[in-house]
């Protein structure tokens, strides 16, 4: 992308406000996830690597709390084990997860979300979003899949993961189709902006 894709401007009307790609915008793909995860969850954390210094603001203005990855180097799935620890030792038993990568889904569709989490079967580890066959972003897992990510290595991926305990996956339709959104390069961000706005 060439930047940092948390700091992408988020919703368009940001997009075409900012300037220049150095500048923190007031709204973003992390403020906006944070704003949509707000009303559905207790508290939110942000897991930061060595974007710490450039996160950090936008994270505390939202009202959400900051883990640090030692050793984001590790990877990705070794920021998600940051974060889950946290909201273990917060006392805990589930998380909603997403990356920022992504705009974030409707308020609408983490609350769904949440229900259908709070009315699934013991047997139930998560609940993930479906959107047009394609599964996606916030999802929520309880305690026996954060405990399985937690045992894992911090090469593992908790895609193969959950894809290996597929019956304790519950898949939730959504209308919403930002859950399954990936946004990786410039390209793909102003399709986005173009239509959005």
């Amino acid at each position: 992308m060439g930047r940092d894709k948390a700091l992408l401007p988020w919703p368009p009307a940001s997009a075409t406000a900012v300037p220049s790609a150095d500048l923190a915008p007031r709204d973003t793909f992390l403020s906006a996830a944070i704003q949509s995860l707000s009303l559905s969850t207790d508290f939110i954390v942000v897991v930061v690597g060595n974007n710490e210094p450039s996160l950090t603001p936008v994270v505390y203005a939202n009202g959400a709390f900051l883990a640090i990855n030692p050793d984001p180097e590790r990877g990705q799935f070794s920021s998600l084990q940051v974060g889950l620890r946290e909201v273990l030792t917060r006392g805990r038993d589930a998380a909603m997860i997403t990356l920022v990568d992504r705009p974030p889904a409707s308020r609408d569709s983490v609350q769904l979300l949440r229900e259908a989490f709070e009315a699934a079967p013991q047997s139930i580890w998560a609940v993930v979003p479906e959107h047009s066959g394609k599964h996606g972003h916030p999802f929520i897992a309880g305690r026996d899949l954060m405990e399985l990510f937690l045992r894992a290595p911090a090469t593992a991926s908790a895609r193969g993961l959950m894809h290996q305990n597929e019956s304790r996956i519950q898949y939730v339709p959504v209308s919403d189709p930002a859950v399954a959104m990936n946004i990786n390069t410039p390209e793909e961000y102003s399709a986005l902006l173009a239509k959005s706005l």
